[in-house]
């Protein structure tokens, strides 16, 4: 079993790669310039937005014991985009497709995390996986709201940056944003290696967790501390992106054929970077420029109708 995950593992790398080369290959020409200022940024945020936020799909779906939560369900991605909104919509942080990059950013992790504080407050009352999980989607529901009415209050020009922020690129990050996505996407992924004795407990509930002398709420708050940090620093740069944190622990789980988070963390970050990777190349490939959030969609729709449909027939 063992020499089938490293060849899985080995498989996934070789596929990335590939991936990666079709990315950097699409457009008319590819100068110097071009590569290093554009493609090679666009591929680089691609890798590390799909390892994040699959990194924080495969806690999540662990610390609520539910199939289909991630960031983007659960209304923690909502959050951050409240809080980036707030900031580069308040008229002081945007400056062409630029997004200054700390307090956006800084903005982005707040809104998640008071997301995140709302939904493990609920998760105290609400034992019942499926309404929290509407009470997630609701939650996200009302940021977007606010959103929308902090969109209607302000000028053309940067509801018209916001916009095409809010459909979800990987193209307009910079060097120095890549490396605070990579910086938050290490410490989340510390955070999440350090607590995955934790996470596999807790797949049991919390009864047993605590029988084994573990403490739940420790175990999600940690979680949730990861979460908050890579989901947050992503929609900041990338805007709002859906599916691949929820797809991704799925696919490392059956390829994998394991369940233990001292595999799946790091299987399913490299499915979620090449999940990503695709979804871009498929976006700039096309003659009609398809936003990644609705590649992302096109890709991740069919995938979360079949784990519906199976976990039904259970």
């Amino acid at each position: 079993m063992k020499t089938n995950r490293n060849i899985a593992t080995a498989a996934g790398i070789c596929l990335l790669i590939l991936m990666l080369a079709a990315d950097l290959s699409t457009g008319s020409h590819a100068d110097k310039t071009t590569m290093t200022m554009l493609r090679l940024p666009r591929a680089a945020t691609a890798i590390l937005a799909g390892a994040a936020l699959a990194l924080a799909g495969v806690q999540m779906q662990s610390i609520f014991r539910n199939p289909i939560a991630d960031p983007h369900i659960m209304g923690v991605s909502s959050g951050a985009s409240f809080g980036a909104a707030a900031a580069a919509l308040g008229g002081t942080l945007i400056s062409g497709w630029q997004v200054n990059a700390f307090p956006t950013a800084a903005a982005a992790v707040a809104g998640a995390a008071a997301s995140a504080a709302v939904i493990m407050a609920a998760a105290q009352k609400v034992r019942n996986a499926a309404t929290l999980l509407i009470f997630g989607i609701m939650l996200g529901f009302m940021a977007n709201a606010a959103v929308a009415v902090m969109q209607f209050n302000t000028d053309a020009e940067s509801l018209k940056i916001f916009y095409n922020w809010s459909a979800g690129s990987f193209s307009y990050t910079s060097w120095n944003q890549i490396g605070i996505m990579a910086a938050a996407t290490a410490a989340g992924y510390a955070a999440a290696a350090f607590n995955r004795k934790g996470l596999d407990i807790l797949l049991f509930g919390d009864e047993y967790a605590q029988a084994c002398g573990a403490s739940p709420r420790r175990i999600r708050l940690t979680a949730m501390l990861s979460c908050c940090l890579t989901t947050g620093i992503t929609t900041a740069f990338c805007g709002p992106i859906g599916f691949v944190g929820i797809i991704s622990p799925h696919i490392a789980k059956t390829i994998l054929g394991t369940s233990s988070h001292r595999i799946t963390l790091a299987g399913s970050m490299l499915c979620g970077s090449i999940i990503s990777v695709a979804a871009d190349l498929i976006s700039q490939s096309q003659k009609l420029h398809i936003p990644v959030s609705g590649t992302m969609a096109f890709v991740g729709l069919p995938i979360i109708f079949h784990i519906l449909l199976k976990k039904s027939e259970i």
